[in-house]
């Protein structure tokens, strides 16, 4: 059982998950951005987005606490990938502080992502991640979700071109 607790984000936790998204970010794509980029991944960039979401609840928002402390978060919705069927829901975003990987919150996070889509009549989740984040791709293997090989597509982060793929599985 998990020691995290894991609740709905309000816009006090705004600040705190602009600062995770940047850490995290920054940790995960040490291997696969240059150092200019890695910077450019700052906290102000993010809490105005974070902040919206949390007001109009799109996508939902919840973060998992520990002694008070916000250490992660997950924001997920119904898809936004056109011609997906109105009962696909998808992980927009999920990001920890480095120190908290591997220690059950990502895990108490993901649960509460997919109870969420399930009261909201998903059946099926996707999630799209960067093949070279291998950390986030066996999370979310191990979290039973399966490549969709067909949908590999090129992003830019900056002035960098990372090649994504789409994941899914079963929400029950």
């Amino acid at each position: 059982m998990s020691h995290y607790e894991v609740r709905p984000a309000t816009m006090r936790d705004a600040k705190a998950i602009a600062e995770i998204h940047a850490a995290a970010a920054r940790a995960a794509y040490a291997d696969i951005l240059p150092e200019d980029q890695l910077l450019a991944l700052a906290p102000a960039t993010r809490e105005a987005k974070w902040r919206e979401a949390i007001e109009f609840s799109e996508p939902q928002v919840q973060v998992a606490v520990i002694d008070g402390e916000v250490v992660g978060f997950v924001g997920y919705d119904r898809s936004r990938d056109p011609k997906t069927p109105s009962t696909t829901g998808e992980i927009w975003a999920i990001y920890l502080k480095p120190e908290h990987w591997g220690k059950g919150a990502g895990v108490a996070l993901w649960d509460a992502a997919r109870d969420g889509l399930e009261e909201e009549g998903c059946t099926t989740v996707t999630i799209w991640v960067p093949l070279r984040n291998e950390r986030a791709m066996r999370f979310h293997e191990l979290a039973g979700f399966k490549r969709e090989m067909k949908t590999a597509k090129t992003t830019a982060i900056g002035t960098v071109k990372i090649e994504e793929i789409r994941l899914k599985r079963s929400v029950s």
